[in-house]
Formats: C-alpha cells, structure tokens, sequence
C-alpha cells in the first residue's frame, strides 16, 4: 500500500545545512514511519570548474557559525581546497537507480558524514569509502556512475531542482541563483499529498516545527508515534552512527541531556565539537 505522503527532498551531500537538518528529517522519519515515503533529488551545487566564489577559509568560517548554531559535528578546519559535489552527486543517483533504498540513503548519509569530517567530498576515495560504508561494492558503483542513465537521472535531478514550485518563489531569501535564475537550496521539502496530488513547497532550511505543522495540516489523519523512551532505541532503529543533536531531536529532549545520556552507554568518534554515537 503506498504511503499516504511522498516528500521530495532537494539535497547535496556538501551542503552544511543540509546535514544541519538532518536531525529534522529523522524525527519525522521516527512520527510518520511507513505514512511518508521519501524522494531524494540531488541538487549537484558544484561541479569543480572554478566559478564559486567560495574560498576554503569562507567555508571553513561558514562551518563554524553553522555547526555552532545548529549542533551537528562538522570538522572547521580549512580544507586544502574547495571540492565538487557533482561526482558524489552521481554516485548517489546511481545507487539510487540500482541499488536499495536504504543503501542510497546510507551512502548519501556516509558522503556527508566523511565531507563533514574533513575528507574532500570529489575524491575517488571518499566515494570509494562512502561506498563500502553503505554495503556497496566501490567498483560496482562505478560501473552505476559510467552508466548514460546515471547523467541523464542527475541532469533531471538539478534541472527540477533549478524550476522551484512558484508558491516557492514567494520566499525567495530562501532561493539561491544559478546562471538560469533561481533554484532550491538545501534542504528544500515538496511534501505531497497522496490522495489528491495536493503539493506544497517548503524551500531552504527551516526549523522542525514548519515541517511538522505542514505535514499534520496537509494529512490530520496520519498516526505520529510517541517519542522514543532511550537513547539506545533511537540508535538501534537507525542503524548508523548518530549525532547528539539528532538523537536529542527525536526524542525531543536537550542537547545536553542527550549527550548525557549517550555517553552512559555509547561510543563516540568525535568530530569537531561533538561526535558520533553508536552501541558498542
């Protein structure tokens, strides 16, 4: 039986706010479960031909304001140089035109967890790494990736990602330019309504409570479960790794709590200010 609402979420893996919002994205993953299936578009932000004016030490200052507002551990030290999103990009588009859907969400989630800490996200062994994270043969992936469907998926991809919705256009702080206008960043929602194809857009990152009423008012009749009562609950139903703050959210307690909590009895790899968590 199909869900009763599909999101369609505009993404890249080097995006910090993206991975900033990931916390959000799980705790409606943990209210709605099965009721909301989800669409991952890659939005391809970079393609290495050296027209961002992005420099390493403008993203190193970025990643300090954003990991210190937000919580998520990102590595702040300056990068040897800005990297690509676009092959990992492709290589997310090509697991997902082959591969399981878990498996593309675990190497999307591996792409950005290895960016964020430190690795440049267009090296042939950060995509290798991510891959093998993810339960995916590395040279089977490039087999996916060399594949003509795989571009032509990732070019419909950023094309859909450069024609947002035109109720997303009213907030256009929220829209970022290309040479062809404006287009989503990320993370940008369509949450769409099964039953009638009734779809809304919600551009740019937001806090969890504009997802969360959209999402009750579009659908009243979903079921939201009750927030988890452990930390080891939340990190046995993920199955990877987990940030503080991701934990905190869903089970909609403090950060600190949260890091108090995990750290009776977890493990943490830290990275940057905080970490992540898993079961020993």
């Amino acid at each position: 039986m199909p869900a009763d609402v599909l999101i369609t979420e505009y993404t890249d893996p080097a995006c910090p706010w993206a991975f900033s919002a990931e916390p959000f994205r799980r705790r409606l993953n943990w209210l709605y479960g099965e009721q909301v299936e989800w669409e991952v578009k890659l939005v391809g932000l970079s393609d290495g031909t050296g027209s961002s004016p992005f420099t390493p030490e403008m993203l190193s200052n970025a990643y300090k304001k954003i990991s210190h507002e937000h919580k998520m551990p990102i590595d702040t030290r300056v990068r040897e140089r800005m990297a690509a999103s676009v092959p990992a990009c492709r290589a997310a588009v090509a697991a997902r035109l082959n591969a399981s859907s878990d498996q593309t969400r675990r190497l999307l989630r591996r792409l950005r967890v290895r960016t964020m800490s430190g690795e440049l996200l267009d090296a042939p062994e950060t995509i290798d790494g991510a891959a093998r994270d993810a339960g995916i043969d590395p040279e089977q992936l490039h087999r996916w990736v060399e594949d003509p469907a795989t571009q032509a998926a990732l070019d419909e991809d950023m094309a859909a990602a450069r024609q947002p919705m035109p109720a997303a256009r009213v907030l256009d702080a929220k829209l970022a330019n290309w040479s062809g206008g404006r287009r989503y960043t990320c993370p940008s929602y369509e949450i769409e309504r099964r039953a009638d194809g009734v779809r809304i857009a919600i551009p740019g990152f937001q806090p969890f409570a504009v997802y969360d009423v959209i999402t009750a008012n579009l659908v009243p009749g979903l079921t939201r479960r009750p927030a988890p009562e452990t930390v080891e609950e939340v990190l046995e139903w993920t199955g990877t790794p987990l940030a503080s703050i991701e934990v905190a959210v869903v089970m909609d307690i403090t950060f600190e709590d949260a890091r108090e909590r995990l750290g009776r009895v977890a493990v943490e790899q830290p990275v940057g200010f905080d970490g992540f968590w898993t079961l020993p």
